[in-house]
Order: C-alpha cells, then structure tokens, then sequence
C-alpha cells in the first residue's frame, strides 16, 4: 500500500476519523526511572531525580502523568510531604507552595516508607519536547525523603488525542 501526501494543499486529519487522531487515543507512551535516594529539608520544591519527556503530535493532545515512588520523614509525629509535579519550570500543582499531594509520613517515632503516586492530566498545547518531573518538599518540620535505593520510582507520560 502507497500512501502519498501531496504537499501543495496540505494534510488534515479530520478529528475522529484517523485512528492516531481519534478522540480519546493512546498515541505515544514515555516512561522514566530513578533508584537513587534524594532528601530535603526545606519547604521549597526540589527536583527528586524522578523525570521523563515527551514530544506530543499535537498541540491540542493531553498528557496522563503517573507517578510511582516512596517517600519518609526523619521528624518524628509531624513530619510530612508534599508532592508535585512540574511540568518544564511550571508547578502543576499551581504555585510555588501547592502541592498536588500532601503525605504525613511520620505519626509516631519512627520513620515510615510509604508508596505514593499523583495520577494529573495535564494540557500543554504545544508540539515541542516537553519534560515532567516529581518534585518534593518538606511539609511541618524534619528531612524529607523522595525514593529509596532499593525502590525503582517511575512517571509514565501517555499522550491522549482530543
């Protein structure tokens, strides 16, 4: 089979008829790693290592992001942790102290490791590479922890015809 695009009056795909434009299409999935353990002590955001980019097909595509990793910390009865993500230098989350996800992970005298994940659909309206990462910070008092070495944390970008 020859397909052949003439390019003197253009290519359309008209929306819901390409099965790579259809509405509601899975059209790329992206996936990122990281192993390495990362810690704060400060209420500002810091990146967690945690990042993955994607270059949708379409300006008018949205980008599913979900998050899989561990997080603790080291203050006893009132540590905490709050999540977000960014998306290039934009908190998702919606400010520079907004998170996403807010996790109390210490209530006791010891610190817990908990799972954690932000599903976030998100809307860039752009074609060019666009990177996501997992930012993190304390939340009440102590060291926040983002991942373990012995924890495989991932983000999975999938991008979504509209």
């Amino acid at each position: 089979m020859t397909f052949i695009i003439d390019g003197t009056a253009g290519a359309t795909f008209p929306n819901g008829t390409n099965p790579q434009a259809a509405p509601s299409k899975v059209l790329q999935v992206v996936q990122g790693t990281y192993n390495l353990s990362s810690s704060t002590t400060g209420t500002s955001y810091v990146a967690s290592g945690l990042t993955a980019s994607i270059t949708p097909l379409f300006s008018t595509s949205k980008i599913l992001i979900i998050t899989s990793s561990s997080i603790t910390n080291s203050s006893a009865g009132s540590g905490g942790t709050n999540l977000t993500i960014y998306r290039n230098s934009t908190n998702l989350g919606g400010g520079t102290a907004t998170a996403l996800a807010d996790y109390l992970v210490n209530s006791g005298t010891s610190s817990l490791w908990v799972p954690c994940s932000i599903i976030y659909l998100d809307s860039p309206t752009t074609t060019s590479s666009t990177t996501y990462t997992l930012y993190y910070s304390v939340s009440g008092a102590g060291t926040a922890y983002a991942t373990i070495n012995q924890t495989l944390s991932t983000i999975t970008l999938m991008e979504i015809a509209q």
